[in-house]
Formats: C-alpha cells, sequence, structure tokens
C-alpha cells in the first residue's frame, strides 16, 4: 500500500540572479559586465562550451545553457581577425543565452565586456579551472533543478538510518526526538522538514539555517539541541531511508503483528518503507522507532526477519504434516 504525498516542485528555471547569489562563494564568481540581465533565466542544468558556435555553427546550438568560454575559447577568439572576432561575439550574444562564463581568471576584452552590456547578458569571471567549474556548477545546478517539496514532520539519523517521523499535531514526534538524541542518534530537521530528490532514488532531507539545531518541547520551549547534547547530535542533511507514521490509539485499531506486509509511502515519486505505530499510554515510542530503524537497516541488507520467520513457520508446518 502507498500513500502519495502533495506539494512536489520542480525548478524550470533559475535565474542568472539566484545563481550567481547562491553559489558566487563556492565557484569564485565576480560580476564583469552585463549587470542588467541578472534576471535572465537558466533553463538547463548543464554548461555549454560553445566551440562550434566560435566557427559560426549555430544547428543545435544550447542557447538556454550557460555558456563557458575557457582558455581554449578565449585562445581561438583571439587568433580571429578583429572584425571575425567581434562578429562573433555580437551572434554569440544575440542568440538568447542567459550568461557566460570565464573560466581560469581570463581577463575578456573591452569589446566582449561592451557587447555583453549592450546585449544585457551577464558575464561572470572565476578563477577555477574550466573542467572543475563544469563538475562544480553541474552539481549545484542539479540541486537547484531537483524536485523538492515540505512536509511537516520530524527527521533523524537513527543508527545510520534516515527516520522521518510524521504525525498530527501534538502527537509526540518532538519528544520521541528528543529522547532519540538524548540516547546518542542525530537530529536533523524538528517539526518541518524540507526534501529534495536526488537522481533517481534517493530523498534528502534538511531544515531550515534559522532553526537548524533547535527543537520545539511543548512544556519547556525552544532548546538547543547542540549546546545540550553536543555538535554530535545535530546533522545539516540526511538521506531519507524510511518513514514513520504515529497513530492514536483506539479499541479496535488494527496493529501490524508480523510485519509480512510491507507499506510505502510516496515522497517525490519516490516510495519509502512506511510503518504505522500506535501511540498509547505505556509505550516507548524511542525504543520502538529505534527497533523500526534497526529492521530497515537489516532489510536495506537483505535480511527479513518476517520473511525468515515465515519461511521457517511454513517448513516446520510442513515436516510436521509429513511426520506418522
Amino acid at each position: 500500500m502507498t500513500a502519495a504525498t502533495d506539494n512536489n516542485k520542480m525548478e524550470e528555471s533559475v535565474s542568472v540572479r539566484d545563481f550567481y547569489d547562491s553559489f558566487k562563494t563556492e565557484l569564485k564568481l565576480t560580476l564583469l559586465a552585463g549587470a542588467s540581465g541578472l534576471d535572465k533565466v537558466i533553463r538547463e542544468k548543464s554548461v555549454n562550451r560553445p566551440a562550434l558556435a566560435l566557427t559560426g555553427y549555430f544547428k543545435h546550438f544550447a542557447n538556454k545553457r550557460m555558456q563557458l568560454f575557457g582558455a581554449g575559447e578565449m585562445a581561438y577568439l583571439k587568433d580571429l581577425p578583429e572584425e571575425k572576432q567581434q562578429d562573433m561575439i555580437v551572434e554569440i550574444f544575440g542568440k538568447s543565452i542567459p550568461c557566460v562564463i570565464v573560466t581560469r581568471g581570463i581577463s575578456p576584452t573591452a569589446f566582449f565586456l561592451s557587447a555583453a552590456e549592450q546585449a544585457q547578458v551577464p558575464v561572470l569571471s572565476s578563477p577555477m579551472k574550466t573542467k572543475d567549474f563544469i563538475a562544480e556548477s553541474t552539481i549545484l545546478l542539479e540541486n537547484k533543478f531537483a524536485p523538492h517539496t515540505a512536509l511537516h514532520g520530524t527527521l533523524l539519523d537513527v543508527r545510520g538510518v534516515g527516520v522521518f517521523l510524521r504525525g498530527k499535531s501534538g502527537i509526540g514526534k518532538s519528544e520521541c526526538a528528543l529522547a532519540l538524541v538524548g540516547r546518542g542518534h542525530s537530529l536533523v530537521a524538528d517539526d518541518y522538514t524540507y526534501i529534495r530528490r536526488v537522481g533517481d532514488r534517493d530523498l534528502v532531507g534538511t531544515c531550515s539555517d534559522l532553526s537548524r539545531g533547535y527543537m520545539e518541547c511543548r512544556g519547556i520551549g525552544i532548546i538547543n539541541v547542540a549546546e545540550l547534547f553536543g555538535v554530535n547530535s545535530v546533522r545539516r542533511e540526511k538521506r531519507i531511508d524510511m518513514v514513520i507514521t504515529f497513530i492514536e490509539w483506539t479499541e479496535g485499531v488494527v496493529e501490524d503483528r508480523t510485519g509480512l506486509e510491507v507499506n510505502f509511502f510516496n515522497i517525490l515519486n519516490i516510495d519509502l518503507p512506511h510503518v504505522e505505530i500506535p501511540v498509547r499510554p505505556g509505550r516507548d515510542m524511542a525504543r520502538l522507532v529505534e527497533v523500526a530503524s534497526l529492521v530497515q537497516s537489516v532489510r536495506m541488507m537483505g535480511h527479513d526477519s518476517a520473511q525468515e520467520f515465515n519461511k521457517r513457520l511454513i517448513e516446520h508446518m510442513a515436516a510436521k504434516k509429513k511426520s506418522p
């Protein structure tokens, strides 16, 4: 059985301004020209090196991507006759490109910068090597374009297993999380978790910078987890491996007694193992979450206790039926 979530979002474009503001430190970016075009949008999550375009061949030109000019591109332009060089620059800037990146700290010509200003195309410079810039920027853009959502719930790292706790307000998620942190596990996000899909199989959760390391405990107030339990009690982000939903126990509620049926919870079109645990007085919810995470850890390694016991039971019944 699969439960579905909503509010799934996918970025279809990223503004050059957003790219510059978000990654200018990591990519060591400097704005050289074209500030009036910072609101242009990048519509593809990869970088294009306009090698063929510099020869005048524009068929299949990837104008929706950032255009990267490395040492090779700049050297080729420099070797062209000045008039031809200027024509190529003007033509490339006229193809509605979002921006230009110049790597290795190479200084573009005055005409290059003036053409960028005229076409309102931002020119960004980085001292990074071209291959390093491409590798790093591609990863950053992948994250920017990744499908994402935000869900109410608490995310923890329990013995290496990313456990997302959910349930209605006041049911005890934060209290359970506090008990788990006290036992040496780590908090990622309390109450509100931001989730993004990485590739086709993984979901990674985190929290806002403002709330990182803080928890709300009813009756006590806001606490600083790292201050009370040490820096190892807080993680910046964690892959989500399973979902646990706390439900109120009522007379006649159906509880899973065998674990043979595996349920799933869908987040961003990825199915995660899902366990429902009824909450009632006297139950050690933190211990139950610990055990559930251990069961999931063993399953991830290819072992399923419930299935193994079921197989043993069937074999025992078959042997007993054959015996005189």
